[in-house]
């Protein structure tokens, strides 16, 4: 009997770890069959932590959801005893199973079902057979891309640009004096909703390793950097645990596997800039300077760290690299769209029943994502927008819904696909406001180098915020969108050309809500402050006096059994009052 306990940053957060050190501690005192006690990372299903899985002796698996320490006892007696109807209330239910079900995971393959600390478990689960067939057999580089360029595999962070294409620039430039040669990794993942690199390292380390290296073998680099946010401590604990086993076993460093290729591997931790998810600003990043993008030409593969040729790819699209060589760029390829290959990871967040980590494989329609996977909209309210791609994304409408998962499609959409992110809207979301939301962080994020990008995104930003606030006037429509195509086409890099997405979009399929911002001063959604006023139906108030114990400035007055009513000049809209009252007396227009 084993026990696997599911320790993600989102399983831990929830309290994963209280509840390894309980069962830790009663095994430790009780533990007559041998039961053993181990770790995984995120399965996905981050809406259900924490996760606890219980293999039998005949393997098989029964998986236990929202496990809480004090259900440790209970857990530890069933495992000891083998009497698994003690936990029976704690077994994932049938509807939530089919969130795994749906999926096709090969990015995500072991996440959730490997200790992520433990290379012997990644190599049972075929790892490092990859690269010891690169090597064993003798492939060169050029058959190692083709593999690649058969698969159709494109960057999963941002742009969806040829992997195979930007290898092949990488190993054709011409090596510098000294031949060396970099490959990197950018683990900078800075969108607001978006966690899929983070949960690959937490949960998979090796598997990052081994796509690296299969990388830096066709490009010819010897030295290989692994650039991941700081604020990923536990990523960066367990990438470097798994470098260490890596290079203790020989699949790191001098002669790999017996062979002439040699490769190291060490991380660089950034200081947590949104820009640096741009490979040249991530490049100056490394260097020591400022995070800010270099001019294009040269690219990185002609020039890049230390201007000697260098490839970026982001840790999804290295994740799909083992698994191609060692099933074929064929396998790969079979699944998905004429344009669009292989499966695509989501971080599945925002107004959704089930939220977590999402693989499918390209072709799949958003409604099955966000229905048929997610269970769709929480507490049963009506879906009404999803932010593909983050900031540099854009919000796709009910009117979309049926849009397949394809770099083309989502781009005739006004978004993109991005690094994966998909934040889920409801009816209450204030599409202006989300339009802002955006806007804020993109302008905060702004390295300030250029004009169009540094001042542009500020007055945009300027705009939309007197909209919420109803100070909007005619013709703040046409000025934005005059902002958004003037900053498209002149900003540097990536972050300033995607910053108007969240804009044009939002105009383009929620006009009518900026119009009643503007002329109405109108909040359609009840959610800007400065546009809205709570107050009480008398004839529904049944005088519990829920609202005003809840009210923190005591702008709520009445006696018990009374009709309650609320003080405009008072009320700071903090909406409390609303979330208490149980009787729907609380209105907001």
């Amino acid at each position: 009997m084993r026990i696997i306990i599911g320790e993600g940053s989102c399983g831990l957060a929830a309290g994963a770890g209280a509840v390894h050190t309980a069962l830790e501690g009663l095994l430790a005192a009780n533990n007559p069959t041998g039961v053993e006690l181990g770790i995984t990372g995120c399965i996905g299903m981050c809406f259900l932590e924490p996760i606890v899985d219980i293999y039998d002796d005949e393997g098989e698996l029964h998986r236990l959801v929202h496990v809480q320490e004090k259900d440790a006892k209970a857990i530890h007696e069933a495992a000891t005893t083998g009497d698994l109807s003690l936990v029976s209330k704690l077994v994932i239910s049938t509807e939530d199973e089919e969130f795994l079900d749906k999926q096709t995971r090969i990015a995500l393959r072991n996440c959730g079902v490997i200790d992520p600390e433990s290379i012997d478990d990644y190599l049972a689960h075929g790892g490092y057979q990859a690269i010891a067939k690169i090597l064993g057999e003798g492939l060169s580089q050029e058959d190692v891309i083709q593999q690649i360029d058969a698969a159709g595999l494109r960057g999963r962070g941002g742009a969806g640009f040829s992997t195979a294409f930007k290898w092949r620039a990488a190993r054709d430039s011409k090596p510098a004096e000294d031949g060396q040669k970099y490959l990197i990794c950018n683990a900078d993942e800075g969108d607001p909703g978006a966690f899929m690199d983070r949960a690959v390292i937490e949960g998979d380390p090796h598997s990052l390793i081994e796509g690296m290296l299969i990388g830096a073998y066709s490009i010819g680099a010897s030295e290989a950097i692994v650039y991941v946010r700081a604020e990923y401590p536990l990523a960066i604990v367990r990438l470097t645990k798994a470098i260490a086993d890596a290079t203790e076993r020989g699949y790191l460093g001098e002669h790999i596997c017996g062979s002439d290729f040699s490769c190291t591997i060490r991380i660089k931790a950034g200081a947590g800039a949104f820009v640096c998810g741009e490979e040249t600003a991530l490049i100056e990043s490394l260097e020591g300077k400022r995070g800010m993008p270099r001019l294009k030409p040269p690219f990185p593969a002609q020039a890049g760290y230390w201007l000697k040729p260098s490839n970026i790819n982001n840790v999804e699209t290295y994740a799909n690299v083992a698994w191609i060589i060692a099933n074929g760029g064929a396998a790969f390829a079979a699944m998905g769209t004429k344009d669009s290959k292989g499966t695509k990871v989501f971080a599945l967040s925002g107004k959704i029943a089930r939220g977590g980590l999402v693989e499918v494989p390209m072709g799949t329609t958003l409604r099955e994502v966000i229905y048929g996977i997610g269970g769709g909209i929480r507490g049963g309210k009506e879906f009404k927008a999803v932010q593909l791609g983050g900031p540099s994304g854009g919000c796709v409408p009910a009117s979309k819904l049926d849009t397949v998962i394809d770099y083309g499609e989502l781009a005739a959409t006004g978004a993109i696909m991005g690094s994966g992110g998909m934040v889920v809207m409801d009816e209450s979301t204030c599409m202006v406001g989300m339009a802002r939301f955006f806007l804020d962080f993109t302008a905060k994020e702004s390295c300030g180098k250029c004009v169009h990008c540094r001042l542009g995104t500020k007055r945009m930003l300027e705009v939309l915020t007197r909209i919420v606030e109803g100070k909007g006037e005619d013709g703040d429509i046409e000025l934005l969108e005059e902002l958004c195509y003037a900053i498209k086409d002149g900003a540097l890099c990536g972050l300033g050309q995607t910053a108007p997405n969240p804009v044009l979009t939002t105009i383009r399929y929620f006009r009518d809500e900026f119009e009643a911002h503007i002329a109405e001063k109108r909040c359609p959604a009840g959610e800007c402050r400065e546009l809205i006023t709570y107050s009480i139906d008398k004839d529904a108030c049944v005088g519990c006096t829920a609202c005003a114990r809840q009210c923190p400035v005591k702008a709520i007055s009445g006696e018990r059994k009374s009709p309650h009513e609320i003080d405009p000049a008072l009320c700071i809209k903090c909406g409390n009052c609303k979330t208490a009252c149980r009787f729907g007396a609380v209105q907001v227009r």
